[in-house]
């Protein structure tokens, strides 16, 4: 079977992948599809940084904005719809640009993960309510022991990571780094184009202020009030990065000054871990994010078999 060719964008938030995105569409007839698993979330395109309504017309979208806050895509299951659009837009004789910054979920597309049984109802509401007891923080303390590879990237504040790596744990006897190490079962293949974005020095702080600024005055305060108004607390879509903060600004635990400010610092925390993983990924040619042309040269001269 031939591979199947696809461009592949990574790095940490806020490094331009969007406009790099649309920017290879227009100039190979291609579409883009989403691997950023905050992304999926239809109620918080705000504060997860999706593509505009404008941007999403340049080009064809997909996995933008898909799901409710409530829900949740494991990265298997995530891989498995990849693989279908893929293909699909293959077949229309497009070229499928895959764009995120979830290192696991590239991961899973491009080569697979092992399936993890599945974890006992019991097991899984008994360590929920522990976090409900003792916060996140604290579990993530032990996750740093029994995993600490897995607790190096996943924040301390973000629960529904911290106890899924506890309930995989606790369940099976191996940590997650152990099962996503193991040999995958076999997708499809492709012939990947790895392009890699990167910001370095004091711009980049910059660049991420502005961009949570920007964020706010385009109402992502409110966008959070009204995802937080219709699920539970603990949704899986409202415990990324942004929703944490903006959720203890609306408790009346911060002000807004100081929820942006925390915001910030978590947001480059999680870029620190996103090029972490990202640095491990082979074959990657690493870009200025304003570099469009020398990443379209690249492409032409991959696609061409150079």
């Amino acid at each position: 079977m031939t591979a199947l060719p696809v461009v592949c964008l990574l790095g940490a938030t806020g490094t331009g992948k969007t406009e790099a995105a649309i920017h290879l569409a227009r100039a190979f007839d291609g579409a883009v599809i989403n691997y950023d698993s905050r992304q999926i979330y239809r109620d918080l395109p705000l504060v997860t940084a999706q593509p505009t309504r404008e941007e999403q017309a340049r080009c064809p979208h997909h996995l933008y904005g898909f799901l409710p806050a409530g829900s949740r895509r494991s990265a298997g299951a995530y891989a498995r719809l990849v693989h279908a659009l893929a293909a699909r837009v293959r077949r229309q004789g497009r070229l499928p640009i895959l764009v995120g910054g979830t290192g696991l979920y590239l991961r899973a597309i491009l080569f697979g993960l092992a399936p993890i049984p599945d974890i006992p109802a019991a097991l899984r509401a008994d360590i929920q309510g522990e976090c409900d007891r003792v916060g996140p923080h604290t579990l993530h303390a032990r996750l740093a022991v029994a995993d600490p590879a897995s607790a190096a990237r996943i924040a301390p504040a973000d629960r529904q990571r911290i106890t899924r790596a506890l309930e995989v744990y606790a369940a099976t006897g191996r940590t997650l780094t152990d099962w996503h190490a193991q040999e995958a079962t076999a997708g499809p293949e492709y012939a990947a184009v790895k392009i890699g974005l990167e910001i370095s020095g004091p711009g980049y702080a910059q660049r991420l202020a502005g961009r949570i600024e920007r964020m706010v005055e385009q109402g992502a305060v409110a966008e959070v009030a009204r995802a937080a108004a219709r699920f539970p607390a603990g949704a899986w879509g409202l415990s990324g990065i942004g929703c944490s903060e903006i959720l203890r600004h609306l408790s009346g635990e911060l002000d807004l000054d100081a929820a942006k400010a925390l915001w910030l610092k978590n947001t480059r925390a999680y870029a620190k871990r996103q090029m972490t993983w990202f640095r491990k990924e082979s074959d990657v040619s690493w870009f200025d994010p304003g570099d469009h042309d020398g990443m379209v040269r690249l492409v032409q001269d991959r696609l061409a078999g150079g």
